[in-house]
């Protein structure tokens, strides 16, 4: 095998990767150094163990799904742009290197099968709820179910398009148009 000099992002980029075709299951140092065409040792490395590896994934998602979101919607003082902003965001795939449209589907079905995956999911859930509630208060929508209505739909219009490879964008744009018009009846 070639050796390559690595870098942690790009063991990070694998493991998104393979989480997004593999699964879990293909998140060790081995199919890891393999998918890469290098030695686990350039993963030892970088991580001590296969836990800090994935505990490296999590926190890469959580500053990429929510952290990151939210700094560059925050640049838009208009909270309906925003809104409209934030639904486009949801719509579109994760970048290759972050695993693509399968990344977030593919973190909750991890979620499932490990308990400190689950908490970190439902951190970002949490604080995704309670960024569209505020969102949604500041347009002058107070019913909590709106939140619950439409984040659910970013998530299942997420596992859809991976299975169909359809485009969400007019969907969710034609949800945020009739969550306004109730905006512009009330």
């Amino acid at each position: 095998m070639a050796k390559n000099r690595l870098s942690p992002e790009d063991w990070l980029s694998a493991g998104f990767r393979a989480l997004s075709t593999d699964g879990p299951n293909a998140l060790k140092a081995e199919p890891l150094a393999r998918r890469l065409g290098t030695t686990k040792g350039s993963f030892y490395w970088h991580f001590e163990d296969v836990p800090t590896f994935q505990a490296a994934m999590l926190q890469l998602w959580e500053d990429r799904a929510y952290v990151a979101v939210v700094e560059d919607l925050n640049k838009e003082p208009n909270p309906i742009k925003r809104l409209r902003a934030l639904a486009s965001a949801a719509a579109e795939s994760a970048p290759e290197e972050f695993g693509g449209k399968g990344a977030e589907p593919s973190i909750r079905a991890w979620a499932r099968e490990s308990q400190t995956v689950a908490k970190a999911v439902k951190r970002i859930d949490d604080l995704r709820m309670s960024y569209v509630r505020d969102l949604l208060t500041e347009i002058g929508l107070t019913n909590s179910e709106l939140t619950r209505l439409l984040y659910g739909a970013f998530i299942g219009m997420q596992e859809l398009s991976t299975r169909d490879d359809e485009s969400n964008s007019d969907a969710m744009g034609t949800l945020v148009d009739l969550i306004l018009a109730l905006y512009e009846d009330a």
